[in-house]
């Protein structure tokens, strides 16, 4: 064995994750980078090369051990390619020797696709960022200045904070109450083949911020309620009773724990709403939103969330246990916490660029692969994209979510990756932009 070979053990997050991958779930996240211009594919090959020597333990496949899947470094050269598979494809492949991510281009777009057992969307996109950089760079002989390179070594990047932070006397309870809450499930017609729809919708970032001043409210609190109000309005007046509606949103624990890492580094919190609550406003649904925030965003939840990754991990009869049973029971378990949540709206949050790659730059968008619908949220300069991704062919419950921006003075700009007709997205289409992405 070469006396530079890595392996590495997978971080508390990403232990999930190959054992629960199936159908549209691909666990693959997408970040793109709109420009001002068309992509050339041989720049942006030099750019992504110039990348993976800052972040060499992203060039790895994904092996099974007696009783954990692990990380395996290969000397593999990433190729870009135009991109021509739908959104989110898959990844990983068991007993094959690919890579766990992927970059391509389409016209002005740069994506890049990566699984979740890699990174977070935070380290992904600290990933990304650097590919962006160092194009513009290339296309346009810019300096990247110094304070926008990665300041953090190859260790911090590559650091486990899960195993770091962990505190052994404060995760008693975390899988106790794990599918005791049965949530409302959202019923839209499914594509056959089980592949994923994009969706992206545009927004002025000042005005939506504005309009959350309004409410007394934060943007990231609005826009989980504006979600809630989307669903509410999807359902039946029997569904409303009968179960509630549980938003899950994840939550960037850098923000708590002094981190670089770019390996996954996240806890979520869960934000229920009966939608008998609902009484046409939105301030019929913000208190609940508020209270959930405000309650579990403290030190002390922060923590438990935090620790309930590592129980795996830490559990020593877990440890023995060989690891197609442990891929059952995380099957298992996975499955009924599934039946706990509604849908997810995850918020990367604003995005920052060098000054003087701002002008080429027209929008960053995110998006993640899931069982149900996800909407990722990113802020670029004034755009604010809210990104969805989801194995249904109908969009209903996204529709819904846009036409209230509408309704509320937003102008949205629509997009699709879809090959038929970007769906109607507004009652005035005076105010819909519709393009394909």
């Amino acid at each position: 064995m070469p006396a530079n070979y890595n392996w590495y053990k997978l971080d508390n997050a990403a232990i999930i994750m190959p054992s629960t991958t199936r159908g549209a779930d691909t666990r693959v996240f997408r970040i793109s980078c709109e420009l001002k211009e068309e992509v050339d594919p041989k720049i942006l090959q030099r750019a992504l090369d110039l990348t993976i020597e800052e972040f060499p333990h992203f060039n790895v496949i994904l092996r099974k051990g007696l009783f954990w899947y692990y990380l395996d470094e290969i000397n593999a050269h990433p190729v870009v390619t135009e991109d021509n598979k739908h959104a989110c494809a898959p990844l990983y492949y068991p007993g094959r020797r690919n890579l766990l991510y992927r970059v391509n281009y389409f016209r002005k777009r740069i994506n890049l696709e990566m699984f979740h057992v890699l990174a977070d969307g935070t380290g992904g996109f600290t990933f990304f960022k650097s590919i962006v950089m160092h194009y513009l760079s290339i296309a346009h002989d810019l300096e990247i200045p110094e304070d926008a390179e990665e300041s953090a070594s190859a260790t911090e990047k590559n650091g486990d904070a899960f195993r770091r932070f962990y505190s052994k006397d404060k995760n008693k309870d975390q899988w106790k109450t794990l599918g005791d809450v049965k949530a409302y499930q959202i019923k839209q017609v499914r594509d056959d083949n089980m592949l994923n729809h994009l969706l992206e919708g545009t927004v002025s970032a000042k005005k939506f911020i504005e309009l959350a001043h309004v409410y007394g409210t934060t943007a990231g609190i609005l826009s989980v309620a504006l979600y809630i109000e989307a669903v509410v309005k999807s359902m039946s007046v029997r569904e409303m009773a009968t179960r509630p509606i549980v938003i899950s949103v994840p939550v960037n624990l850098r923000q708590y724990f002094p981190s670089e890492t770019t390996r996954n580094f996240f806890g979520v919190i869960s934000v229920p709403f009966w939608g008998t609550e609902y009484d046409g406003t939105i301030e019929s649904i913000l208190p609940s939103v508020k209270k959930s925030f405000r309650e579990q965003l403290t030190e002390e939840n922060i923590r438990i969330t935090m620790n309930g990754y590592s129980d795996l991990v830490h559990n020593p009869f877990i440890k023995l246990v060989p690891l197609p049973l442990k891929d059952l029971a995380i099957s298992y378990f996975t499955s009924r916490s599934r039946k706990g949540t509604t849908t997810t709206m995850s918020n990367l949050g604003r995005i920052k660029m060098p000054e003087n790659m701002v002008p080429y730059i027209d929008r960053f968008s995110p998006f993640m692969s899931s069982n149900n619908i996800q909407i990722c949220v990113s802020t670029f300069e004034d755009k604010m994209v809210f990104g969805a991704l989801s194995a249904y062919v109908e969009h209903r419950v996204l529709l819904n979510f846009f036409r209230r921006l509408e309704e509320l003075g937003m102008e949205v700009e629509l997009g699709t990756n879809d090959y038929d007709e970007v769906p109607e997205a507004a009652s005035s289409p005076k105010k819909k932009k519709e393009k394909k992405v």
